[in-house]
């Protein structure tokens, strides 16, 4: 059986990631790597979008950019810049055409459907896909997306609408999310945030076209695109191996609070491509302790009180821009932690501390 310096283990968007970022610092010159993916072929199935506080390898992925953002509440809106840290939503199309087409001219990476394919007891192992244990109360952000083109000029390309919150909530967290790529196109995307434990609030589809229909007054358009998916709200199960390093979600990339996690992985790849060489020794790469500390009192506050959570996000919101949003992408310094906890109601989360 063929043997590999190197495994990646699921060719999403962490794996190929890394593949990209060492092919392009040229890691795999002398070395061989195979990934393992079970898909028959590559096409759009998924929308990243991001503030880019950190310069990233796929700005010719960039479907757009914004400026400007807004979040409300019945009967609030609240509008917001963001020009130091533009919003960029990534097309998975173009992402996977670009890294497949760079990959495909090395010799040295193999594609394979399966790990049973090739040996990989003396392989240094990095492993996407995330293992959970099943368990009643854990989180997810789950949501369903459909790309909508209208007939006639609609959509004001210019702002996007972060979360709006004046939708029904059925005792969880939801809000809807609108994407304008153009004055007729646009993403638009219900998300919840709950434990997802049945199939009550997946009526995805009624969900958009009440949104679409009676909340933006859209009568006439199509759907062009559709994706749905969820993000688990919780660390998956993770198991130290010494030749073994996990990457992605099942590497902890995600943060929990959000579900952001693109950017993430393009600083793990940075950071395995720069130690790749004694990769077996480097330390584990974390998102900061004090972010996965703050999302684990915001998630239980969320859990306990879902009723509250939209005048909690718009109030946190009410920061500076450019403050909520390193906070929210893990860039944020003491002081900025702090101006957002001071946005917060004090008493229900001192009271989270002690659930």
């Amino acid at each position: 059986m063929k043997e590999f310096d190197y495994i990646i283990i699921g060719g999403g968007c962490a794996g190929l990631s890394l593949a990209y970022e060492l092919e392009i610092h040229e890691k795999l010159i002398n070395k061989k790597l195979a990934i393992i993916e079970p898909r028959e072929k590559y096409e759009k199935d998924k929308t990243w979008s991001f503030w880019k506080v950190a310069p990233h390898n796929f700005g010719d992925c960039v479907k757009k950019s914004w400026d400007n953002f807004s979040v409300n509440v019945p009967g609030k809106t609240n509008y917001l810049k963001c020009l130091n840290y533009p919003y960029q939503s990534i097309d998975s199309g173009l992402f996977y055409e670009k890294i497949n087409n760079k990959l495909n001219k090395n010799p040295n990476i193999s594609f394979f459907r399966d790990i049973k394919e090739i040996s990989s007891k003396d392989s240094f192992i990095f492993n996407s896909v995330p293992s959970f244990k099943k368990n009643h109360l854990n989180l997810w952000q789950h949501f369903c997306g459909v790309e909508v083109e209208s007939q006639k000029s609609f959509f004001d390309e210019g702002i996007f609408n972060l979360m709006d919150f004046d939708c029904e909530q059925r005792e969880s967290v939801h809000f809807f999310y609108t994407l304008p790529y153009s004055n007729n196109k646009a993403l638009i995307e219900t998300t919840w945030l709950s434990r997802m434990n049945d199939n009550s609030q997946k009526d995805y589809d009624n969900q958009i076209k009440n949104y679409v229909e009676s909340k933006l007054n859209l009568k006439k358009y199509k759907i062009t695109y559709k994706e749905e998916g969820a993000i688990p709200l919780f660390y998956p199960y993770y198991e130290d191996k010494k030749n073994k390093i996990n990457i992605g979600t099942a590497g902890g990339m995600t943060r929990l609070s959000t579900g952001y996690t693109f950017l993430n992985i393009q600083e793990h790849s940075k950071y395995i491509r720069e130690n790749i060489e004694n990769i077996s020794e480097a330390k584990k790469y974390k998102i900061a302790k004090k972010y996965q500390y703050l999302d684990e009192v915001f998630l239980r506050v969320l859990d306990k009180h879902p009723e509250k959570m939209s005048d909690i996000f718009f109030k946190m919101f009410k920061s500076s821009p450019k403050t909520i949003i390193k906070f929210l992408s893990n860039k944020s310094n003491f002081f900025e932690d702090l101006s957002i906890i001071l946005k917060m109601p004090k008493l229900t989360f001192i009271r989270a501390l002690f659930y």
